[in-house]
């Protein structure tokens, strides 16, 4: 399963997703509550998350962390991780 989370509005990221045909949710974190939790934001008025993921496992653990993402490269690399 693939979730992506932004600081956007659920209107804002229904826009983005439909703009962009992403196959996966969107998750709307507007108070930044998960983007602090994950390190994504230094603080709660930080205007946008840091672009990183995590790839998470079956028991629900963090299996590793993307600190720095290139999009275009991205897919592949964590196809790569999880074969």
């Amino acid at each position: 399963m693939i979730l992506g989370a932004s600081f956007d509005t659920p209107a804002e990221n229904k826009a983005f997703k439909e703009k962009f045909d992403f196959p996966y949710d969107l998750l709307c974190d507007v108070e930044r509550k998960a983007g602090l939790a994950y390190g994504a934001a230094d603080d709660a008025d930080a205007g946008y998350a840091a672009r990183v993921s995590f790839l998470i496992d079956p028991e629900g653990r963090v299996a590793r962390v993307y600190g720095k993402v290139t999009p275009a490269d991205h897919p592949a690399e964590v196809l790569s991780d999880i074969a």
